[in-house]
């Protein structure tokens, strides 16, 4: 299953067609941290975070997590766990996930500088909730009834790709 943006401002999959927003400076191959950019290429759908005291248990198919006052993605490309999940710690530059907007009450990881993660590639590149469609800081954003759509329909494997 293959998901596509497709005029930087819908996700495609299947034969539904969800409104997006992007990151603030649009696309690019040779995304850098904080460039505000989406990055380009087909990348894996990786797991669902959500905020059950926000939001109920999404119906997917795909892994699902819990989100705890806790955590946290590392952001900091001099640290080894950089674009991973983490602990909150002071000692370690992160982004919350537990938040008081609504952003992250429900996010899909994309699976982007990921695996063999390389320093100020990018980090915390996410499909998460928008309430006006404004940019992202790199992200893909969609309103929440889409998103949860969207959470129904893809599959285990699915792939997203960004041209």
């Amino acid at each position: 299953m293959l998901i596509k943006l497709k005029n930087k401002e819908y996700l495609i999959v299947d034969e539904f067609r969800f409104k997006c927003s992007i990151g603030k400076n649009g696309l690019k191959f040779k995304k850098k941290e904080g460039d505000k950019c989406t990055p380009k290429g087909i990348f894996k759908i990786g797991k669902v975070y959500y905020r059950p005291d926000r939001v109920n248990k999404p119906e997917t198919r795909l892994s699902l997590k819990k989100i705890t006052k806790r955590m946290a993605w590392c952001d900091d490309p001099y640290n080894k766990k950089y674009n991973k999940e983490v602990l909150l710690n002071k000692h370690i530059k992160s982004e919350k996930l537990y938040r008081k907007s609504s952003s992250y009450n429900i996010l899909i990881v994309i699976e982007y500088n990921t695996k063999k993660t390389r320093p100020f590639r990018g980090s915390a590149i996410f499909i998460h909730i928008t309430e006006n469609y404004k940019p992202t800081l790199g992200c893909i954003a969609l309103k929440k009834n889409d998103l949860l759509v969207l959470l129904k329909i893809i599959k285990p494997g699915a792939k997203i790709k960004i041209i």
